[in-house]
């Protein structure tokens, strides 16, 4: 896969991607990351990037001419690939999505600084809008980041092992994932469960699954609504107190 960064920061990268699975990734062709600074697009003596905005109001405005610029002069116009747009007004980044991205051969993030893009980049340029949550950031360049990592995890063989992402959180059933333990089973008193260590394949399934339906519960009931449970699970969510737990969701001001 074939990733693009345009970036007034694009050093911010270079670190991350030099460690661990990005860099194993990278090295063995099967992630290529390109950075390209915004900056060197813009014409004016003072390469400025940003203006004040129209109308009034505070902060500085992302300029249209270097983005375009940037954008073109590697993507073509029309860009080749998607191009995505990192915003706080964006679609909600999520495992649904990355699974999207991942799907595809090329994509390109423009990281923006500042209060906000010019529109036209979103209208005429951008093909996507992603935010990775309901926060304030001061630039792009962290959500570029986060959406890089998750969809370069699902190309097949960057984790060494194509079913490595399968019990994760957010993965494939929707749920948070189980709890983990490794030795010593002992530690400080506290055992590791007994399940877990008797070499019983499918008891050990059913209290993982188990046990991810009630860290769901727990942690993030909204999940439940998006997920097919069968009517085991809703029993045993139910056993477990689901019910009340959806009204005191319900029922928080």
């Amino acid at each position: 896969m074939k990733i693009d960064i345009f970036s007034l920061f694009p050093d911010v990268f270079t670190p991350y991607l030099n460690i661990s699975i990005l860099k194993r990734a990278i090295q063995n062709g099967l992630l290529e990351v390109n950075t390209y600074n915004i900056r060197d697009w813009a014409t004016d003596k003072h390469h400025t990037t940003d203006d004040t905005p129209y109308g009034g109001g505070g902060g500085m405005v992302m300029k249209p001419e270097p983005i375009f610029a940037a954008v073109e002069a590697i993507l073509g116009a029309p860009p080749v690939c998607p191009v995505v747009l990192l915003c706080p007004q964006g679609r909600v980044f999520n495992q649904a999505l990355a699974r999207e991205l991942a799907g595809h051969d090329h994509i390109a993030l423009i990281a923006g600084r500042y209060e906000a893009f010019d529109e036209r980049i979103r209208e005429h340029l951008a093909t996507d809008v992603i935010s990775i949550g309901d926060y304030v950031l001061t630039g792009g360049e962290l959500p570029a980041l986060v959406i890089l990592d998750a969809i370069a995890r699902l190309q097949p063989g960057v984790l060494g092992d194509d079913e490595a992402t399968s019990d994760d959180s957010f993965a494939e059933h929707g749920l948070l994932e189980y709890p983990q333990y490794t030795k010593p089973s002992v530690f400080r008193g506290w055992e590791v469960p007994e399940v877990l260590g008797n070499g019983h394949l499918a008891k050990q399934n059913e209290w993982k699954h188990e046990q991810s339906l009630l860290r769901t519960l727990k942690w993030r009931p909204d999940l439940l609504e998006k997920v097919n449970l069968t009517d085991k699970d809703r029993a045993f969510l139910e056993a477990h107190g689901l019910n009340s737990a959806a009204a005191e969701e319900n029922n928080t001001i």
